[in-house]
């Protein structure tokens, strides 16, 4: 039997976030049984905790969509991370932090506290970013229904195509055209399309949405990766909200998450926010 959590990630209420399944001993797994596992929880991510390879890490995490493996992923980093230290995995490093190793390095992370509430924090690998062509731009911008910024693919473990509405609402009202959306990722080899928009009731900073329908994901409920290469975008272009914002997404299809970006002092990019698990079990595999 293998030690299992689901962990609803980037809001603190249950049932509003984005789940993730996280197994906790994966002795005797292959890949191929982690994948036709990620396959059968039939969520975003499923991850898998091992022990570290390399000594400053508190753990090593290996992270599957329903079809393939990431080098990292935001949401899940979150969740892992909340479920090791809630099954004792691993506890806070002398920094008062975690350290995972992934696919994409050794990964920092920041635990916020506010009395009960915890709040994690994962920094993103560094961005690179690559200027999406005219006829692919042209091709987004349609399928999309909207007039969009520059577009760029930007690789922050996982490549995003990263776009900006002219607000919040017109990101809220998005209803894309999911076949174009797939062939542009498989042509950009992006794992999906993110777009933003500044929100104009006060409540937040911007409004995301996350489309993966290359990877027989229609709609990401809460994405943070994706709001990390956003960021990034943002960053690199001057245009930040502020060095520390929040971001709202997954209302469209019946979540409510918030995703909390930071810009360090070495102008890296931190997401984060809470989590809470809602299932606690055992696999039988």
């Amino acid at each position: 039997m293998r030690r299992f959590a689901q962990v609803d990630v980037v809001w603190p209420a249950s049932f509003a976030g984005n789940p993730v399944a996280v197994v906790l001993d994966v002795e005797g797994l292959s890949t191929q049984d982690m994948q036709a596992m990620a396959r059968w929880t039939n969520l975003s991510e499923t991850t898998f905790v091992l022990p570290p390879s390399h000594a400053e890490a508190s753990y090593r995490v290996r992270i599957f969509t329903p079809r393939q493996e990431l080098p990292f992923a935001g949401h899940p980093s979150i969740g892992t991370a909340h479920a090791v230290l809630e099954a004792g995995i691993a506890t806070p490093n002398a920094q008062g932090g975690l350290v995972q190793e992934c696919a994409a390095g050794l990964l920092p992370l920041r635990i916020d506290m506010s009395g009960s509430q915890r709040q994690l924090f994962v920094r993103i690998p560094s961005a690179r970013h690559q200027s999406l062509d005219a006829a692919l731009q042209q091709q987004l911008s349609t399928a999309l229904g909207a007039d969009i910024t520059p577009a760029e693919c930007v690789n922050v473990g996982p490549t995003w195509i990263v776009a900006g509405l002219n607000s919040g609402a017109a990101v809220r009202a998005l209803q894309p055209d999911l076949s174009v959306l797939a062939a542009l990722s498989r042509l950009s080899g992006a794992v999906g399309i993110s777009v933003y928009g500044r929100d104009a009731s006060g409540e937040v900073d911007l409004v995301v949405r996350s489309f993966v329908p290359a990877d027989g994901i229609p709609e990401d409920p809460v994405c943070g990766s994706g709001n990390g290469a956003i960021a990034a975008y943002l960053q690199a272009n001057g245009a930040l909200p502020s060095r520390s914002y929040c971001s709202s997404q997954g209302r469209e299809i019946g979540y409510d998450g918030r995703v909390y970006l930071r810009i360090d002092d070495e102008n890296r990019v931190w997401i984060g926010g809470s989590a809470t698990t809602t299932i606690h079990g055992s696999l039988n595999r």
